[in-house]
C-alpha cells in the first residue's frame, strides 16, 4: 500500500526495474561504471551498450563515481529520461559509515532525479546484493532517507511525484512493503 508524504507517492512493488514505467531509474552500480551482475547487468542489457559508452566517459572526466555518489547517463534503447548510477557501500560490519553511505546513494539519486526534472523515479533494493548489507537496516535506511527527503527537501516547483521501490526479489518486496505500512 503506497503512502504519500508532500504529494509525493511512495510506494513498493516486484518485479524487474528495466521493465518499470516511470521517467528515471537508479542503478546498483560499481565505482567504475561497468555493467557487474545483479541489476547492474540487467540495466546494461536492457540499455545496450549506449549506457557502458556513457559510463565510460565519466570514467574519463572522473575515475568513476564514489560510494555514495551518483551520476546520470542515458537510458540507452529503454524508454527511461535516464539512469542514475550511484554506488552503495559494501557491508564491513556496520562500523565504517555504511548507513550513512547508503543514505547518501538515494539523497543524491534525488537530487540528480530533480535536477533533471523527473516526475518518477524508481530504486533497486541498494548494496544488499553481493556488497552485503543487511537486507532489514538496508530497508530501514532506504525508506528514512527517501521519506526524510520529501519531507524536508520538497518545495513548491519540484517536479517528483512518484518514488517506488522495485524489489526483485519476493522477500525484498514483503519486507518493504510491511515497512512503509509502519510510515503511513
Amino acid at each position: 500500500m503506497p503512502i504519500t508524504v508532500n504529494h509525493v507517492v511512495i510506494s513498493v512493488s516486484q518485479g524487474d526495474i528495466t521493465a518499470w514505467q516511470g521517467d528515471m531509474i537508479v542503478n546498483a552500480s560499481n565505482s567504475g561504471l561497468y555493467g557487474g551482475g545483479g541489476v547492474d547487468g540487467a540495466i546494461h542489457r536492457a540499455g545496450g551498450p549506449r549506457i557502458a559508452e556513457e559510463c565510460a566517459v565519466i570514467r574519463q572526466k572522473q575515475g568513476g563515481v564514489l560510494p555514495g555518489e551518483a551520476a546520470v547517463t542515458s537510458a540507452g534503447i529503454m524508454t527511461f529520461r535516464g539512469v542514475i548510477h550511484t554506488v552503495g557501500p559494501i557491508w564491513k560490519g556496520g562500523n565504517a559509515g555504511e548507513p550513512m553511505i547508503l543514505a547518501n546513494c538515494y539523497t543524491n539519486s534525488l537530487d540528480l532525479a530533480c535536477a533533471h526534472e523527473a516526475h518518477s523515479i524508481a530504486f533497486p533494493n541498494i548494496s544488499t546484493g553481493i556488497y552485503n548489507f543487511p537486507k532489514e537496516l538496508a530497508c530501514k535506511v532506504a525508506l528514512d532517507s527517501v521519506i526524510q527527503y520529501v519531507r524536508q527537501r520538497r518545495i513548491p516547483g519540484l517536479p517528483l511525484q512518484r518514488i517506488e521501490f522495485v524489489c526483485f526479489e519476493r522477500d525484498n518486496a514483503d519486507l518493504y512493503k510491511a515497512t512503509l505500512k509502519t510510515y503511513s
